[in-house]
This record gives C-alpha cells, structure tokens and sequence, in this order.
C-alpha cells in the first residue's frame, strides 16, 4: 500500500457519507411531499445544516490533500472528481430543501388530480434512482452505471416538457387550480435540476476513471 492509498480511501468515504446524507434529505422530501407532512418537511430544512457543514469538511480535506500530496495520474483525477461532484451533492441538497419549503407554505393539500396527471411521483422515483445509482457508479467505480444515467436525465425532461404542457392545457379549463399548478410545475422543475445535477456527477465518475472528459461533447 503506498502511502497515499490511506488518504485517497478516506476521501472516497466521506463523498459516500455525503452520497447517503444527500439522498436521505431526497428521499425525506418525497415522503413530506406525498404526505404533506409539515413536520418531515421543517426537519428537512434543519437537516441541510449537516449537508453544508458535510460540504465544508470535504472541500478542506480535498485541499489538503492536493497540498500533501501533489497527486498525478488517477489521483488527480480522483481529487478534482470529488471536489466537482461534493458541490453537485450540496446543491441537491438545496434542491431538497427547496421542495419541503413549498410544503411549509402551503396551506392545503395539493391537489390529487395536478399529482397525478402532472407524474410528479414518478418523476420524483425516478430522480432518487438516478442518485442512488451515481452513488453505486462511484462506489464500485462503474461507468456502465454512470452512463445509464444520461438515459434517465432524459427521462426526466420528458416528464417536465410534458408535464408543463399537461398542466397549463388543464388550466384552461379550470383556473381555479392555478396556485396549486405553480407549485407542482416549480416542484418539477426542481426535479429536473436535480437530474441536471446527477447527470454532472456521472460525467465526473466516468472522468475520474476513463480519463474522458465528457461535459459539452457527445456522449457515447
């Protein structure tokens, strides 16, 4: 074991704890969303607190590893990889925490029929898939699965594009569900960003591994 295996390991832990934190908030905030629990919702908020210090602690100890030891190769890679994918993390952590403020807000139940005609929940399923997958890609150092999230991203457009129209043709027909709509299109389109975010964090594993850079090339 050469002397920078112990570092490059500790490092690799603590982005999976932030990988576990992260999609705990992510998960949490679907449960407050379907039930309209505004105390799930309130305990999501705090729990971000944790999310940025968690950030913090990784950014420093990323730095102190560029310092000590001058890494080349893999582990430079590695390095700037986590550096890249630790932000995309806190972001969906905000991205969560942003979800469960809509649901401090609102005085009522969402409409049932918006949820349902909207895909909302299956969009949600389908963005904590992606998460837990980037997750798994990054543990086991395994592009197949990172590459299969670019496939799920586009899922997740499809759902927003669709999902807007769906909504605003209904609208018209009944304006009067026009509050609840705002809510689950910002909803959806959060969800999206969250894909946006996921789909980063899969360019940098397969980077970090393949030595490939895909960010604004054609993936393949």
């Amino acid at each position: 074991m050469s002397q920078i295996d112990n570092p490059v390991q500790n490092l690799k832990h603590d982005l999976e704890d932030m990988f576990q934190l992260v999609t705990t908030q992510l998960t949490k905030a679907k449960e407050a969303l379907t039930k309209f629990d505004k105390d799930l919702a309130r305990e999501v908020v705090q729990m971000e607190k944790r999310v940025n210090g968690r950030e913090l602690h990784i950014d420093r100890a990323a730095e102190n590893f560029i310092a000590l030891y001058a890494p080349v190769a893999i582990d430079l890679r590695f390095v700037l990889a986590v550096l890249k994918i630790n932000n995309n993390l806190e972001r969906i952590g905000d991205i969560a925490e942003g979800i469960t403020k809509y649901i401090i807000e609102k005085k009522e139940l969402f409409d049932a029929k918006l949820m349902e005609e909207s895909n909302i929940l299956p969009m949600y399923e389908a963005a904590v898939k992606m998460l837990t997958d980037a997750k798994t890609a990054f543990e086991k150092e395994d592009t197949l699965i990172a590459r299969k999230i670019f496939k799920s991203d586009e899922y997740l457009d499809h759902i927003n594009i669709e999902a807007i129209r769906t909504i605003t043709d209904g609208l018209k027909n009944d304006p009067a569900r026009i509050e609840d709509a705002l809510y689950i299109i910002s909803v959806i389109r959060k969800l999206e960003r969250i894909g946006d975010q996921v789909k980063n964090i899969a360019e940098e594993i397969i980077f970090y591994i393949e030595a490939k850079v895909l960010k604004h090339a054609e993936r393949k």
